[in-house]
């Protein structure tokens, strides 16, 4: 694994890597309370759908530390609270509320454990969290790994890799086991503004790996496709509705249409974890928007900041998930 973006400390802490100094400076941070935590995500400290939930499950878990020796009904109202705070970070990776919800199950299964057993009990839920992510990761790359030929060009947005799950990634997965059985892959970048995901931190993972990657500006993207060359574009997805339409990086849906103008495949990648069937279509998806302090603009300009757009289904080659390839129409 090229990068390790989450772990327990020795300590019971939760330890990330502080993707806001990358690739300046690499710094682990260990979070040992619940508000730590949902700064972390709030403020893109830890990102990446299926990251995000990790780090929850993780951190409830951290940060009801100190209510072991508590009583059970102490415990489970703090389990609550915790778990609420951690609900509204970030509305749009449906990977956060799939992952305390299965926190929340235990409680429910473990009736008539005390608060240590209890605690417990959750410690074994995140890990199993964290190494099932791990796990989808290889699954998903296994599924991708047939699209990439021997000598691949592929055009990726944002950061779907190492830093942004437990494992290898989603959509750079495939990129991973294409290395490591010989293939000589070449990545573009999309920079990803306003935070540079692509520059930042897709190129920075690739190149600690060894696999070659240019950056371009996004608004490139369509005269780099538009040249010819590009084999297929992978991105990554922070919520999936059931007829296909998934939720990423704003400027996917851009790169999707570009990508279908040009003739070159453009592929999901995402665990079924991601898949909420709770929602009929991409237009129910809850976009969220951030600050204007992310966007270079004058004083009284008006910014409009959303941070995922929704690509339809119907731009969608197909779906690498860790079920295997999956090809339009979409079943939910």
């Amino acid at each position: 694994m090229p990068i390790q973006a989450i772990r327990w400390s020795p300590t019971g802490a939760v330890r990330i890597i502080d993707q806001r100094l990358l690739p300046g400076e690499y710094l682990e941070r260990d979070l040992e309370t619940i508000d730590a935590v949902a700064e972390a995500i709030r403020s893109l400290a830890v990102r990446g759908a299926p990251l995000i939930g990790i780090t929850a499950a993780m951190g409830l878990v951290a940060g009801l530390r100190a209510e072991r020796s508590a009583d059970r009904e102490h415990l489970l109202a703090r389990l609550a609270q915790a778990a609420d705070t951690l609900l509204h970070t970030r509305p749009t990776a449906v990977n956060l509320s799939w992952a305390l919800e299965r926190m929340r199950g235990v409680a429910t299964r473990c009736r008539g454990a005390d608060a240590a057993a209890l605690w417990n009990r959750l410690r074994l839920e995140a890990t199993a969290i964290l190494d099932e992510d791990c796990a989808m990761c290889r699954r998903i790359g296994d599924a991708g790994l047939p699209l990439l030929r021997a000598s691949a060009n592929v055009l990726t947005h944002c950061n779907a890799g190492a830093l942004a799950t437990g494992g290898i990634g989603t959509a750079l997965a495939p990129i991973y086991l294409a290395q490591a059985a010989g293939r000589r892959v070449h990545v573009y970048a999309d920079e990803t503004r306003p935070v540079r995901q692509g520059a930042r931190l897709t190129a920075w993972e690739l190149l600690q790996a060894g696999i070659p990657c240019t950056v371009l500006v996004d608004g490139a993207a369509g005269a780099l496709l538009a040249r010819g060359g590009i084999d297929l574009v992978i991105v990554g997805a922070d919520r999936i509705a059931a007829n296909g339409d998934f939720a990423n990086k704003i400027g996917t849906y851009a790169l999707a249409v570009l990508a279908r103008y040009h003739g070159v495949p453009f592929y999901c990648a995402a665990p079924s974890s991601t898949i909420d069937r709770t929602l009929a279509s991409g237009d129910a998806i809850p976009i969220e928007e951030r600050s204007r302090d992310e966007v270079d603009a004058p004083a009284h300009a008006a910014v409009w900041n959303p941070a995922f757009d929704v690509t339809p289904a119907s731009f969608v080659s197909g779906y690498i998930t860790d079920g295997g390839l999956v090809h339009p129409p979409f079943r939910s």
